[in-house]
């Protein structure tokens, strides 16, 4: 990174002025030497450490100094406690080092001529500079002019906090959006601000207008002039964002670790480009609920000023969220509304349907296939008072990669529960979609930390068929949850002979008839059970072959052969019996059924 880069990047409580540049909340140990109090001054050692900062002044006169120092201090001194025992010097450096003291300034002379070549070294090792204050200096000058400098910057500091919550406010009354808060926030932090949904997922990045991709070290093979400003812009952003996305706070989804990253801690990290990062998280709090997080990536160190900062933007990001959830609650009920109103038969004109869905951005008038995606209530965890928010983000999800599919499908939420009515295909083609869809969504972070299954219909030919197809896949749905344990894909024309079981209405006969068949084995009484059911089903599966079956089973041979003389005691002859082997086969069908 270019010099002006790293300078316009710099983060230690800072606040941009007026004029673009950042504005610290104290002078650093180079701004002092440059006061008028010191113009005769020189750094001796310890140059590495100029741009330490300086809170305030300490005068060392007495022995017993060390109770009284404190981090950020500027120590002067004409050396009178250690008059006598000058080679002292470097150890008690290192001691001022440890306390967190940020200069120390020698007035040789009366107590002391010069400074050791000792301490010269020591302070060149641990980077602690060391001024060599002029003649005709008096420290209280240093002293006047340290705080008031201080002071007129924790001035503006305020004054500036104050003008940016303004500009937070102007945001949201004039119909400002997340992207114009993390915009506002990466300006003054310094290199990236981003809003997350309640779970992590990532909603809104910006960067600082001044990082470009030389920046952080990405190029794509062209120059900055072969692209218009606009293009540069989507470039460094995209190349910010990759750069920050191999922080730890983030998985490989690209999902903010929300459970990981304590709200108010700063956190260091190491960038793509091997850069090093720090960020920190602030919640974005509506009423009583947690809306998400936001979150502020600099390369020097976050303090009280920039936390404050992150804190006010959370404010103005609440706001935001709030609005946009009330909007989106209106839409969205109007949306699901017509949509379980089609789906339920309620079709006075296919018409007005039509035009309808339409003016809704929706193409209903092709063949369309329904589909269900359902979250599994008996495995899900969420907590009663984020559930709603949940939901939310689970149709937001399935709505964003569905929309880059198909632009002219429906998806609406209703409950744990999202439908989609999309472009017809045959049954390999939009399996395979739906398939790459959950993928997508799980990846989004929308359904990737709770289970649920999907269910799809035949092929609907229009509107008035919608509600058959809506059956369909409810039932397509039903039969995959129960076969794959919460997580199922299932077409409704893949159903094979569930097909058929489920057009009996009566599911008590359907039991009954499994009892019968299976005997002791329709339930789950004793442990083994299941297993001998699954090796029955083997058996069927493999057309009675002993050899394959244990292949599949990972059994000895001889254990199978076992097995199978067990099963036939309880069901009787299976192996000779072709019509046994047809009721066994529904029976154990029957049993999976929901």
């Amino acid at each position: 990174m270019s010099n002006g880069a790293k300078n316009s990047l710099d983060m230690h409580q800072n606040l941009l002025a007026d004029g673009g540049d950042f504005v610290s909340a104290c002078l650093s140990v180079r701004d002092v030497i440059g006061l008028p109090s010191l113009r005769n001054s020189r750094v001796v050692a310890g140059a590495d450490g100029l741009d330490r900062p300086v809170e305030m002044t300490n005068v060392m006169e007495v022995p017993d100094i060390l109770p009284w120092v404190k981090p950020r201090e500027l120590l002067l001194t004409r050396a009178y406690p250690l008059r006598d025992r000058p080679e002292e010097i470097a150890d008690l450096l290192t001691t001022l080092e440890n306390r967190g003291v940020s200069a120390v300034c020698f007035k040789p002379g009366r107590y002391l001529e010069e400074i050791p070549a000792s301490a010269i070294d020591e302070a060149n090792r641990i980077s602690l500079p060391i001024i060599h204050l002029g003649d005709g200096v008096g420290f209280d000058e240093i002293m006047h002019e340290v705080l008031s400098h201080n002071l007129d910057r924790r001035a503006e500091l305020i004054r500036k906090t104050e003008q940016t919550m303004r500009e937070l406010v102007d945001v949201v009354i004039n119909d400002g959006n997340l992207d114009d808060v993390c915009q506002m926030l990466a300006e003054r932090i310094g290199v990236a601000a981003a809003v997350t949904t309640l779970d992590g997922r990532v909603r809104c990045m910006r960067t600082h207008s001044s990082v470009s991709i030389a920046d952080v070290g990405r190029g794509d093979g062209a120059e900055d002039g072969d692209h218009t400003a606009s293009d540069n812009s989507e470039r460094s952003r995209n190349a910010v964002a990759d750069e920050l996305e191999v922080l730890e706070c983030f998985d490989r989804s690209g999902r903010f670790r929300v459970e990981d990253e304590p709200s108010g801690l700063e956190r260091l990290g190491q960038g793509g480009s091997g850069r090093r990062y720090s960020w920190g998280n602030c919640r974005i709090e509506g009423g009583d609920k947690t809306l998400g997080r936001i979150v502020a990536f600099g390369e020097g160190a976050l303090g009280a000023t920039d936390f404050r900062l992150i804190e006010q933007a959370a404010a103005a990001a609440a706001l935001v969220l709030t609005r946009e959830q009330a909007i989106t609650a209106v839409e969205s009920k109007y949306r699901t509304d017509f949509v379980l109103e089609v789906l339920r038969g309620h079709i006075a004109s296919t018409d007005r349907v039509l035009s309808h869905a339409e003016s809704l951005g929706w193409d209903l008038s092709r063949p369309i296939n329904v589909a269900v995606a359902e979250v599994d209530s008996e495995s899900d965890q969420t907590d009663p008072e984020n559930k709603r928010a949940m939901q939310s983000l689970f149709a937001d999800a399935w709505t964003k990669v569905v929309s880059q599919d198909d632009p002219a499908a429906a998806v609406v939420g209703s409950g744990d529960q999202v439908i989609l009515l999309l472009g017809a295909a045959d049954t390999e083609e939009i399996t395979a979609r739906l398939r790459s869809f959950i993928a997508d969504v799980r990846g989004y972070g929308g359904g990737g930390r709770r289970q649920f299954s999907v269910g799809i219909s035949k092929p609907a030919p229009d509107v008035s068929g919608l509600a058959a197809a809506y059956q369909e896949a409810m039932r397509a749905l039903e039969v995959g949850r129960q076969l794959e344990r919460g997580q199922g894909l299932s077409h409704y024309d893949s159903l094979g002979v569930y097909r058929l079981l489920l057009q009996v209405t009566k599911k008590e006969e359907l039991r009954s008839f499994a009892r019968e068949v299976l005997g002791p084995l329709a339930g789950d009484d004793k442990e083994e059970y299941e297993g001998l059911r699954i090796t029955l089903q083997a058996l069927l599966d493999h057309n009675l072959n002993v050899a394959e079956t244990a292949r599949s089973l990972f059994f000895h041979y001889n254990t199978l052969r076992y097995r199978i003389t067990k099963l036939e005691h309880m069901v009787g002859s299976f192996t000779e019996d072709p019509n046994l082997r047809l009721s066994l086969a529904l029976a154990l069908q029957i049993v999976r059924l929901p």
